[in-house]
């Protein structure tokens, strides 16, 4: 177990995080805690339970705090959860196995997606798969939201798991799209992005929703499939607004 580290990252995670420390220990014996200015019991409860912390402030990139961690990890390995997310045993077995034959690769999870009180099977909330296990040298994370490891290792995928505990509420989910739109749109204007009212404003969001409801068969959730496929259209639609407006008026970010 000592060949990997898991990392996790916080900000006011106190209700997730003995749960998610406990559980990454099944594959782990170090779990690196980086949290980013919590104001509740977070950084107290992941001591309790074993973890290490280190702290570093909330830049609005989710990369570079990915890449952080990889100053303190110690291991040969390591495995990427959030703290909402739990790795079921078969998965856990599979990670075992992957890291003690040191089957060097990028290792690619499925994720299955549980929020507002119900699983998802279709749309936006439907199964997803995310490259979480690799080693620790000759890898980092890019973009400051939806980052992704790159590396130089092949890619692979492991059998089981990770279940996704996602949002616990509609305005919850509501205020992380507004805020993924802001850090998205802030990212595309650092790069000199521009944006195009037809191409940006008007195609994309209808084909963000054509993608959800239709190729992704979100209709199959009911009305509340139709709501979250709509809403990611207008997650869509904002976060190339927020971008046409910082160009227009040559702002680096959406406070000017």
């Amino acid at each position: 177990m000592s060949k990997v580290s898991v990392v996790i990252l916080t900000k006011n995670e106190e209700k997730n995080i003995a749960a998610v420390v406990q559980n990454a220990k099944k594959v782990a014996e170090d779990v690196l805690i980086v949290d980013s200015g919590s104001t509740d019991k977070t950084v107290q409860l992941a001591e309790e339970n074993g973890a290490r912390v280190v702290y570093r402030a909330w830049d609005n990139d989710f990369a570079a705090q990915r890449n952080f961690a990889l100053q303190h990890v110690k291991t040969e390995w390591v495995l990427y959860l959030d703290a909402d997310e739990r790795l079921n045993e078969e998965l856990i077995f599979n990670i075992a196995k992957a890291v003690n034959t040191n089957q060097k690769a990028m290792y690619r999870l499925v994720r299955r997606n549980s929020a507002f009180g119900r699983d998802f099977k279709y749309g936006v909330l439907g199964p997803d798969s995310v490259v979480r296990l690799f080693p620790a040298e000759g890898v980092k994370w890019e973009s400051k939201v939806h980052e992704r490891p790159v590396g130089e290792f092949a890619e692979k995928t492991l059998g089981g798991y990770i279940k996704h505990y996602t949002y616990a509420s509609f305005e919850g989910y509501l205020d992380k799209m507004n805020k993924y739109s802001s850090i998205g749109a802030v990212d595309r204007n650092l790069r000199g992005k521009k944006c195009s009212v037809l191409k940006d404003l008007v195609f994309r969001p209808l084909f963000a929703f054509f993608k959800m409801y239709v190729l992704k068969a979100g209709f199959l959730e009911g009305w509340l499939g139709f709501v979250l496929c709509l809403n990611y259209a207008n997650y869509t639609l904002n976060k190339y607004v927020k971008l046409k407006i910082m160009g227009d008026n040559n702002y680096e970010n959406l406070n000017g």
